[in-house]
């Protein structure tokens, strides 16, 4: 594994060659298991490295957005029953840019049945992210998903 950035034994906070990972690496591997879990309707860590208090915007209403942890759960169930039934929920692209304490991401994801993408296969949903550092941790604490309008 020379040359590799695998994580070590201590799986989030070191390279192979103990080098400690970057805010954008911790903010990635986040995204990245955030993307995994929903794909396999994990609501445990679905909601896992959000904050109490996040605000999401979504392609389906309320087009106001959710507020909390609690309705941002309640956002969940229908999706992953779509989902079930054949779905894709891929990250295609996904940038990061980070601070101190706060951070911003940005990935444009795969997310489509087979017939949606034989009928748009160029289409993407968008998601914008904003991150902040609390307790040692990166979490989110607004998300945003939207789809091109035609």
């Amino acid at each position: 594994m020379w040359g590799s950035s695998a994580p070590s034994a201590i799986a989030g906070t070191e390279t192979a060659y103990d080098e400690p990972l970057t805010a954008e690496d911790e903010i990635r591997a986040l995204i990245e298991r955030w993307a995994a879990a929903v794909h396999a309707g994990d609501m445990e860590v679905v909601l896992a490295d959000h904050a109490d208090n996040i605000v999401m915007f979504d392609v389906p209403p309320p087009d106001q957005g959710v507020r909390g942890i609690d309705a941002y759960r309640e956002t969940w169930p229908p999706f992953f029953e779509w989902q079930a039934g054949g779905a894709r929920f891929e990250i295609e692209s996904l940038e990061v840019t980070a601070g101190d304490d706060v951070a911003w991401a940005y990935a444009l994801l795969l997310c489509a049945t087979e017939a949606g993408l034989a009928e748009r296969p160029e289409r993407r949903l968008r998601l914008t992210l904003g991150l902040r550092r609390e307790s040692g941790r990166w979490i989110v604490a607004h998300e945003h998903h939207s789809f091109p309008t035609d």
